[in-house]
């Protein structure tokens, strides 16, 4: 399906190839000046710099090769030679007409779809999930939903942090606390304990108590560093310890994730790929790649082109630790072996850009992926009203449950004050307060240009009115109520006729569904879809106040609003649907 922008777009470049001047030139977008005509062509400038002629007699040659054009209403030049398209009545009618039949509502599936993997960048084990895994998981989880409706194979994976020092300070703080458990005897040799020693809470008590242990005393870290080697040299006990580690902390995590509805495909972390390490490490060395740096095992990946300095990868550290960028390099030869993805995605902060760039430098120069089918899809940070990061009052790192039941209560207090749903029953109540409270975090989160930081005020976030999740969650709902009572007065939908400037403005941004979807996964924005289906709702609300629907005296008005309101539902419930947002069937 060709949106009008694109039809016009081919009618206006064919005229300026009829003058010799690129096809290009012709393209048409949306006008960004409010109460002119809804398209513009602005080509006309470079065109005239190319065929040195004056920019306004050049728009004056192509308005006169548009004049018979049946796609076109009317078209004027303004200013220099900028041109202002209103598209033809019957063009407007008919492509309402199939974006009303279409099930996509216009948006196309790519013609070469690819396989990507995204990366979540996932949360370590034996950490509760906190404010500071919101942003990953939100992002994530949409563009995984953006790209597959636009026709792509996507694999998630959480990609969990279960590797490393944290592991073996885990290990040394269990051993304090339950000397005798079996897992730290060296001559064990029966079968391991299937129930783990340690629940979630355990997990999240022990790890700050075992990090601040080894920050504060050089003894405790050497013994953590020591039981961080022998883990990864493949000591049984401590291997079996891990296992348990990382079961208890899925269990809990999958809690987290499946409150905030994000899922994933793979729940790999980066000890799936130990096996991987010592034979890439080998390969690496025999291929030349590496040389040895005060006693560590390194690869060089800095480029003459560089405007700052680089540092080399760290393969092995010189304690013989292999480190996160380690791990990594292994995880992308495990995904190209077992998944063979055109595009690796890591949706992580920007605070980890430069790791990133030593990874993909090292994966191209070692020629295991290629560095530019490598993305770091990079975000800000989420801040606190005083500009820092987000945080309890207390002080400490809000935890992700504790966030969510925050955005419930405000949604409650909000339906409270709004006077809405306070007639059905208390289950049907939580369940809407829950939907708008995600929506609210959900939205707010992703309205945003994602490299920018954003400040946390849940109170404007949840407010019913201006650019937030509940006021698209009440625009659903307010056309879910009108099809309710079209359906109980008999009133069937028809073909749509647009007729008042405000049906044909509603129809027009429509026909923009398929190139926000597209820009959303091309530039791996999903702001960029949040920007669209706000004003779609902005135009639907335009279209309600000046165009009755069901009170419309003409049956064939009725018919053809009712099945505009219908079109523009279906389209904001799979706009939202594509951001991870749940919409209630009523308030």
């Amino acid at each position: 399906m060709q949106s009008i922008r694109d039809q016009l777009s081919g009618e206006v470049g064919d005229v300026f190839v009829s003058l010799s001047l690129p096809k290009e030139l012709g393209s048409v977008t949306r006008s960004s000046r409010a109460g002119q005509a809804p398209f513009q062509c602005n080509g006309a400038m470079a065109a005239a710099k190319l065929a040195k002629k004056n920019p306004r007699e050049l728009a004056v040659q192509i308005v006169e090769g548009l004049k018979s054009s049946p796609l076109i209403k009317s078209i004027e030049i303004a200013g220099p030679g900028f041109l202002n398209i209103v598209p033809a009545d019957n063009l407007v009618k008919c492509q309402a007409a199939e974006l009303a039949k279409d099930q996509r509502t216009g948006a196309n599936i790519v013609t070469a779809p690819k396989k990507i993997v995204i990366d979540f960048g996932g949360p370590n084990v034996a950490k509760p999930m906190h404010v500071g895994h919101l942003r990953s998981s939100v992002i994530g989880d949409s563009l995984q939903r953006l790209l597959r409706f636009a026709g792509h194979e996507v694999i998630s994976d959480i990609h969990l942090g279960d590797w490393g020092l944290q592991m073996g300070q885990l290990i040394t703080q269990l051993q304090l606390e339950q000397p005798d458990l079996v897992y730290f005897s060296s001559d064990f040799d029966g079968q391991w304990p299937k129930q783990p020693p340690v629940d979630i809470d355990d997990l999240s008590r022990m790890y700050p108590l075992a990090s601040a242990a080894c920050k504060a005393d050089e003894t405790r870290m050497q013994q953590a560093r020591k039981a961080t080697a022998e883990l990864q040299a493949g000591r049984a006990g401590y291997r079996v310890l891990l296992d348990h580690f990382i079961a208890v902390s899925i269990a809990a995590l999958k809690v987290d994730f499946a409150a905030l509805g994000v899922h994933f495909d793979l729940w790999k972390g980066e000890a799936a790929v130990d096996p991987l390490i010592a034979p890439m490490i080998e390969s690496f060395k025999q291929g030349g790649y590496t040389e040895i740096s005060d006693g560590a095992l390194i690869i060089r990946v800095a480029k003459e082109t560089d405007k700052k300095e680089l540092p080399p990868l760290i393969l092995v550290s010189s304690a013989g630790a292999a480190l996160y960028a380690t791990t990594d390099l292994a995880t992308i030869i495990d995904r190209k072996d077992n998944i063979a993805p055109d595009i690796i995605l890591y949706v992580v902060d920007l605070g980890q850009s430069s790791h990133f760039e030593q990874v993909f430098r090292a994966a191209g120069k070692t020629k295991i992926f290629d560095e530019t089918a490598l993305e770091h899809i990079k975000f800000g940070t989420v801040n606190g009203t005083d500009g820092k990061r987000f945080r309890t009052r207390s002080g400490g790192v809000m935890r992700l449950s504790d966030l969510l039941q925050q955005a419930n209560d405000a949604a409650t207090k909000r339906l409270s004050e709004a006077g809405l749903a306070q007639e059905f029953d208390a289950i049907e109540r939580s369940e809407i307060a829950r939907l708008i409270g995600l929506a609210a975090i959900k939205f707010a989160d992703l309205r945003n240009q994602r490299t920018t930081n954003y400040v946390f005020d849940i109170q404007r976030f949840t407010a019913f009115e201006g650019k937030t999740g509940p006021y698209l969650l009440y625009a659903c709902v307010r056309m879910k109520s009108i099809l309710r009572k079209a359906q109980s007065a008999g009133i069937s939908v028809g073909e749509i006729k647009p007729s008042a400037k405000e049906e044909s403005a509603l129809v027009l941004m429509l026909d923009e569904f398929d190139q926000a979807l597209h820009a959303a996964c091309g530039r791996r924005s999903p702001h960029i879809l949040c920007e669209h289906l706000f004003d779609l709702a902005q135009a639907f609300s335009k279209f309600y106040a000046s165009c009755p629907v069901l009170a419309a005296k003409d049956i064939a008005v009725q018919s053809s609003r009712l099945q505009l309101v219908e079109t523009t539902l279906r389209q904001l419930q799979t706009g939202l649907d594509l951001l991870g947002i749940e919409t209630p069937q009523r308030m």
